[in-house]
């Protein structure tokens, strides 16, 4: 298995989540389970923090739509998507931006569209282009 088997895991489960928050726990820890145990770690910190810090998440999403549009009115697939990879953008400083950004377009891609690819990565490339680029855990400066 692999890193992106281990995203799409997430993408199906923020999705069944929509639709069944009150079953939240259980749907997480059901789509984990044949995951290799590596691949189930990396599954586990995204799927949960994507849903611990869903309300920044979402703010973030909202703030760079295009007029008219909110998050509601996003498929539910493509709110996953944008989820997920808020998150990485946000949280996992070890991964490129670029490859985040890309990993994105192509699960937009295959779980709802080509559109929708365009879509993920139009918002995104509004969001990234406010942040700064991840640095490694030895290059990060130290305030003072």
């Amino acid at each position: 298995m692999s890193r992106r088997t281990a995203r799409e895991r997430v993408i199906q489960a923020l999705y069944e989540c929509d639709f069944h928050p009150d079953e939240e726990t259980n749907v997480i820890q059901a789509r984990g389970e044949k995951l290799a145990q590596e691949d189930r770690s990396f599954y586990l910190r995204l799927a949960q923090g994507v849903r611990e810090h869903q309300a920044t998440i979402d703010s973030m999403i909202e703030s760079h739509l295009k007029e008219g549009w909110s998050l509601a009115r996003i498929s539910s697939v493509d709110r996953a998507v944008l989820r997920l990879a808020v998150y990485e953008l946000m949280y996992e400083t070890d991964i490129p931006h670029a490859a985040v950004l890309n990993e994105a377009v192509d699960l937009a891609k295959a779980f709802s569209g080509v559109e929708s690819g365009r879509f993920v990565n139009g918002v995104l490339g509004r969001l990234v282009a406010g942040l700064k680029p991840p640095q490694p855990m030895g290059e990060q400066e130290i305030e003072t």
